[in-house]
């Protein structure tokens, strides 16, 4: 693929989690940062959004933060990024932070993650996104989420092609190759989107 400039990360705002998940998360705030990739995250100031956006600003890296007007109101943000973009609303936000990323990575997170992280999975099903999605599944956490998208293949509720639109590997530092690794994504898989 070309050049990878900007990553965008789906992640927790909890900060009651287990401390792998914020291990793994500064793991690769601090990749970005070395590769001098930027990165785009949802701009909350706590949980792992915080703590990734930390580990790539003190080791020199850019972070852009896009966050709706709301959230700002509610004094959510992370006045130190590199660059914070206020929007109107969540529908907003997500298709910024799909535009500016090269690729998208989802950690752990809760049902704001997932959502992302199926939203954007469903825009590549579609053809609408064609870049690489890649799942850290640090301690498992996606175990039982990726058996349920193999069930929706077994199904019949996706194809057998869709499962390469995504990758799951279980430790930050092999996040960049795999985004580096990923086939090129034919716009035209949304022929093939339903099932007949």
């Amino acid at each position: 693929m070309e050049e990878i400039k900007t990553i965008t990360v789906f992640c927790a705002s909890s900060s009651k989690i287990d401390d792998c998940y914020f291990e793994e998360a500064r793991k690769f705030g601090e990749v970005l940062a070395k590769e001098n990739i930027a990165c785009c995250n949802g701009a909350g100031s706590i949980g792992l959004m915080n703590e990734l956006s930390e580990a790539v600003l003190e080791n020199g890296g850019k972070v852009i933060g896009v966050i709706p007007q709301f959230m700002c109101e509610m004094g959510w943000q992370h006045d130190g990024l590199t660059e914070l973009k206020v929007v109107n609303s969540m529908h907003e936000r997500k298709e910024m932070m799909a535009n500016l990323g090269d690729a998208s990575v989802a950690l752990a997170g809760g049902i704001g993650t997932l959502e992302e992280l199926f939203e954007i999975i469903t825009w590549k099903q579609l053809g609408l996104y064609s870049k690489p999605i890649v799942i850290l599944n640090t301690n498992g956490f996606f175990d039982k989420i990726l058996d349920f998208l193999d069930q929706l293949v077994e199904q019949n509720f996706m194809r057998e092609e869709h499962r390469k639109m995504w990758k799951v590997v279980e430790r930050a530092e092999d996040i960049l190759p795999t985004i580096r690794s990923f086939e090129v994504w034919d716009k035209n898989i949304r022929k093939i989107a339903a099932i007949k």
